[in-house]
């Protein structure tokens, strides 16, 4: 298998701009992706998450992910605009990323469901284009769609959302072109380090949803206490362990001050001990759907 540009991903940060939300990683296609961007999953389609994108936007965020799905493409692309116009913004300078839904698999569904992102968004391309579930018996047609948008220049980056490694293996075994990406649930009860070293033997950028457990890690104990040594919360301690660990991650919040808190990561770094602490936790415990058992 071929990359239609041949980039070497050895998913560590590139500590150059390590102090600010321009952290990058280069993908395996030489495109480079923040490494931590803003979540509007569940955000209601409006002012709220107008407000959400611009004010991540104002606080130096670069990179959004939506979804079909989320039904609130519309309000993302207002947000986008109007911080653009606010805060002089290039469109060059974002990472847009959304995402196809099971509805729409298959090769012409597909394609027609990228042009529909795109009139929402109101965007001539994404950044970023995935495979939103691994529906059996539809996402390898769905691949070759996104194979097409790649090749005709009209996405920057395409990728999968929730594959584990057989899925991974029949998409690399079918397709012409590597995912650049896989977006998956994962945080320190589930902490995918088989899935992890997969994507890194292949030049596969691993980026975290629901990074914090949909908040049911913020009074963890030893989690607590590693964010007290620290002088830090417990949403950024795991932040910076997803950082550390080469992962990009979009944690969610409408918050202004959430937002700021969630990207003041580059101050400080955990040490060898406690990433095995928090790799400890792992108890592969999920809070969204098994991707095999997801009844679709």
């Amino acid at each position: 298998m071929t990359n239609h540009v041949n980039h070497t991903n050895n998913n560590s940060p590139e500590e150059t701009n390590a102090s600010n939300l321009s952290t990058t990683i280069t993908l395996n296609n030489g495109v480079t992706m923040p490494y931590l961007g803003l979540g509007v999953f569940k955000v209601e389609d409006g002012p709220e998450v107008v407000q959400a994108v611009k004010s991540a936007m104002k606080l130096g965020y670069r990179s959004i992910d939506t979804a079909a799905i989320y039904g609130n493409e519309a309000s993302v692309g207002q947000g986008i605009r109007e911080g653009m116009a606010a805060y002089g913004i290039s469109r060059e300078e974002l990472f847009v990323t959304s995402k196809v839904w099971n509805a729409d698999l298959g090769y012409e569904a597909t394609l027609a469901a990228y042009e529909a992102s795109l009139a929402k968004l109101g965007l001539d391309y994404l950044d970023l284009y995935l495979i939103h579930w691994p529906v059996q018996g539809k996402y390898v047609d769905a691949w070759r769609a996104l194979e097409t948008l790649y090749q005709e220049g009209r996405v920057k980056a395409i990728g999968v959302s929730n594959f584990q490694i057989h899925h991974l293996e029949d998409v690399m075994g079918s397709g012409k072109i590597k995912p650049m990406v896989n977006q998956v649930e994962l945080h320190p009860l589930l902490a995918q380090t088989d899935l992890h070293q997969f994507c890194l033997a292949n030049g596969i950028q691993l980026e975290a949803w629901s990074p914090l457990m949909q908040g049911q890690l913020l009074d963890n104990p030893i989690l607590k206490g590693i964010a007290e040594h620290h002088g830090k919360s417990i949403a950024q301690v795991i932040l910076r362990w997803d950082f550390q660990r080469g992962i990009v991650t979009i944690p969610k919040s409408t918050k202004e001050h959430r937002i700021l808190e969630n990207g003041s990561i580059f101050d400080f770094e955990l040490t060898n001990d406690d990433m095995t602490a928090i790799q400890g936790m792992n108890e592969n415990l999920r809070v969204g759907p098994d991707p095999d058992n997801f009844d679709f």
